[in-house]
Parts: C-alpha cells; structure tokens; sequence
C-alpha cells in the first residue's frame, strides 16, 4: 500500500497562523509558530507571545508531551542554536525525540544561520527547509530586514482625499479621514517597532505618537527628527512615558536649559547632516537597527515622505484615500524632484487593496522591494 503523502504546506500554514499571534508582543523577537503531529493529528501547538518568554517549540512540546516522540514537527523559523534568555530550541526538539522538522526558512541572522539545522541533523533528525518560505519571510519582514539590510523595514503612512491632497491650502487637515480609519492606523501603530515623524508635524497636529489600540501590548519608540531644535519637552508628545528617541544634528541649535529639561524617558541622538542639509535618513535607520527596531511606521509631512522616497528607503506604502475632493490649490500628498521622462518615476506594485470605513486602504510595494527582501 502507498504511504499518504503528507500535506507540508497545511501543518506550516497553521503555524504561520500561530505566529501571527505574537504581531503585537514579540518585538524585537521576530514572531514564530509551532505545530506538532502524529500519526496526521495535530498534538501540540504554540507560538512566541513575548520577547523573553518561552519560545514557540516550548509551547508546542508542553502541549504535545510524550506524543513528540517520534512526531514531525513545523516550525516558521529555524529553532535557535544559541543561549539568549532562553535555551535552545534546538536542544529541546533533540530532547523530546522528534523524528522530522519542517522549517520555512533559515535564521535570517548571520551568525547563527543554519547553526540550528545542523544540530537537529547531527542527531539523526531528518530537516526539511523552504516549506511556504515565502510567507515567513513576509510575516517577519522587520527582522529579515534587520538581520540582512542592517535597517529596519520601513512603512509610509499618507491619508489623502481621492485627488491626493492632504491639507486645504490653508494648511487645515483635520480630518481628512474618518474615526474608523485612525483606529486601523492605531493597530498599524501597535505592532510598529518605532513611530518615525518630524517636529514641524508634532507641532502642528500636537502629535502623541502612541499606539491607542486595544491589541496595543508594548508602545513603540517615537522617533522624531528636530534637526531645527524646535521642541522644547513641554509639547503633548511629551506627556506620555512611552519611550522617545529625539533625532538631532550635530549644528542644532539647543540650550543647555532645555537640554537639561526633556524627561527621563527622552534620548537625544545625533545624526550627521547629507550634502542637501537635511538629516541622514539612512544613517538614522541604521540607528534604529542598532536599537532592535525591526519595523518603522513614518506619520510625517510630503517632505519627509518624499525624502524617504526618494532615497529608496520606502519598503510599503500604506495610502488612506478619503472619498473628499480638495482642489488643485490644497496640499500635495508628496514632494518628489521633478521628472524628465516616465522611466524616472518609482514603479509600485499593489499588494493590498480595501476599504476602511468609507477609505479605500492602499498597500504598494517598491518592486525593489519584492526581490530584495519578500523573495
């Protein structure tokens, strides 16, 4: 009789699944599912739900118990190899006595990439890597793009009436887009590693930058450039505890009194100035990198939006289109340099489109983007 064959790609959906469940509380863990089976039953499950807790394998063998023994099991990333603040997953998948592993993808860290895999298959346990890979590495975009590109994965947020505006030309904005589609924006906001914006939008929006969302588990940095040294710690933003990194240059001007003045939960960074005079983005996201930031969410200006834009640093862009008209004299969505033909102008490709409310909810990709990171 013919051995069923077994279905790879249903068992490690369903771990992708379990992973995703960790989307608002495993920063700046990436998130990592689980799924133990026997004999074609499903005997253990888990995920990562915070970052210092048990890992997913954990979870999933508890529940499993003897029945690992001789069982196959699916992991969305390749079991650690390494002491952290936990032990190695490896170690416990060896120690339970399973007969397989099935992972979608490699540790994207370099210096334990493929570490893991070994240890399993130097104890007789047969591996199977690449099962829905490219779903991991979508679901742990942040953490690819930190282990690999040594910055974080970058999204652009812009809410806009249907013809692209942002603000009547006399500067008024508010509200562009319904109550519904902030709260969409909160959620975005939750499983953030860091809020990016600027001061001028601080200032004029009297910006909190924090995730009001009930899924809302760990609030993110708020990273905001003041290259002008125009905030003085007595703004809303600042009110709330939740962390702020201020981005300053090096010729900012800033008294010592205000200095000594920003709360115990500011940090001041200095980032160099580009050629331009405007604060170098791709240094500052190295920053940020350096920090364990693994994803950015950008509220901010056309400028700032152009700026990343412009220096290939978009990796989404999450546009709110209001069913508004404003006028050709109301505020554009983005500054870009002018373009001479048709080649120069950023190609996207659409990845999510829906409405929010009364919105339509856009999600673009650079194509870069696609075989940079997602593939």
């Amino acid at each position: 009789m013919t051995k069923p064959r077994v279905n790879h790609q249903f068992y490690m959906q369903r771990a992708l699944e379990l992973a995703a469940q960790g989307r608002f509380s495993t920063h700046p863990n990436p998130m990592v599912g689980c799924v133990i089976v026997a004999n074609g039953e499903i005997v253990g499950e888990g995920w990562h739900q915070r970052a210092g807790e048990p890992h997913a394998e954990v979870h999933a063998l508890r529940q499993a118990g003897e029945r690992a023994r001789g069982a196959t099991a699916y992991v969305t990333l390749e079991p650690c190899s390494h002491f952290g603040r936990t032990p190695p997953c490896a170690d416990a998948l060896i120690n339970a006595g399973l007969k397989c592993v099935v992972v979608a993808m490699q540790d994207p860290n370099p210096q334990v990439s493929g570490e893991g895999i070994a240890r399993l298959q130097a104890q007789g346990i047969d591996v199977k890597v690449g099962v829905l890979e490219q779903d991991a590495r979508r679901l742990n975009s942040g953490f690819v793009s930190r282990m690999q590109r040594k910055r974080p994965w970058v999204r652009v947020k812009m809410a806009a009436s249907l013809d692209g505006r942002t603000a009547l030309a006399n500067g008024a904005s508010q509200w562009v887009t319904s109550s519904d589609v902030r709260n969409d924006v909160h959620r975005w906001r939750a499983q953030s590693g860091a809020i990016l914006s600027t001061a001028e939008t601080v200032l004029a929006d009297q910006a909190q930058l924090t995730a009001r969302h009930q899924q809302a588990v760990l609030q993110p940095l708020r990273v905001i450039i003041d290259s002008r040294g125009l905030l003085t710690g007595e703004e809303v933003v600042f009110s709330n505890t939740a962390p702020i990194l201020l981005v300053h240059a090096p010729d900012t001007q800033r008294s010592v009194e205000s200095a000594a003045r920003w709360p115990e939960h500011v940090q001041v960074v200095t980032v160099e100035r580009t050629q331009t005079g405007h604060i170098d983005l791709t240094e500052l996201l190295h920053t940020l990198a350096a920090r364990e930031v693994n994803s950015v969410w950008t509220e901010c200006g056309a400028q700032l939006a152009g700026a990343l834009i412009e220096a290939e640093l978009v990796d989404e862009l999450i546009v709110y289109l209001a069913p508004k008209l404003m006028g050709h004299t109301a505020h554009g969505l983005l500054h870009l340099p002018p373009f001479e033909a048709m080649s120069q102008v950023p190609e996207l490709k659409f990845t999510d489109v829906r409405l929010v409310a009364d919105a339509l909810r856009i999600v673009a990709v650079p194509h870069r983007v696609r075989g940079d990171i997602l593939s």
